[in-house]
């Protein structure tokens, strides 16, 4: 049942929500991309099982790149990216008066530690506007144009990196 599933462009139900439970307010770091990215392989792996080289007869594993191929849809890290985005929208429409939208995008108040801040949600929203070409404007201001937004959402979901 997996294997059908993810041949049609799905993951199971289950198991992506509960992978991507809480992905909108997640500050992912390089290493927990990798993370992620090494994940959904692994499940991949698990799905389309092994290779079989026709001139030797051996099996072996698939390498990412078949993987890809087989595999059409976005990759997790897109899909994580692209919710948080679409989450930050409705964040950044919302009034500055609602906890949600003071405890994503507010400045925390008091001493920070010593050494390089740590990377916040709304660097994270900074970042991922970079690198699909939103421009390095205020973010907010861009998101109240919802159709604009919208397809820069869309732009970070169908994003390949080469």
């Amino acid at each position: 049942m997996l294997n059908s599933l993810l041949t049609h462009g799905q993951y199971p139900g289950d198991l992506l929500s509960c992978l991507l439970s809480m992905c909108l307010v997640w500050c992912l770091g390089l290493r927990e991309e990798r993370r992620l990215r090494v994940f959904e392989n692994r499940v991949l792996r698990r799905v389309f099982g092994p290779k079989r080289n026709e001139v030797t007869g051996e099996w072996r594993k698939l390498h990412s790149e078949e993987l890809n191929d087989l595999y059409s849809l976005p990759n997790i890290v897109r899909v994580v990216k692209s919710r948080r985005m679409r989450w930050a929208g409705h964040v950044a429409r919302m009034g500055e008066d609602r906890v949600v939208h003071r405890l994503l995008v507010g400045k925390p108040e008091g001493k920070r530690p010593l050494g390089r801040p740590r990377r916040r949600w709304e660097d994270n929203i900074k970042m991922d506007l970079e690198e699909v070409g939103g421009g390095r404007g205020d973010w907010m201001e861009l998101a109240e144009n919802r159709d604009r937004w919208r397809t820069l959402v869309g732009t970070m979901r169908d994003f390949r990196v080469s």
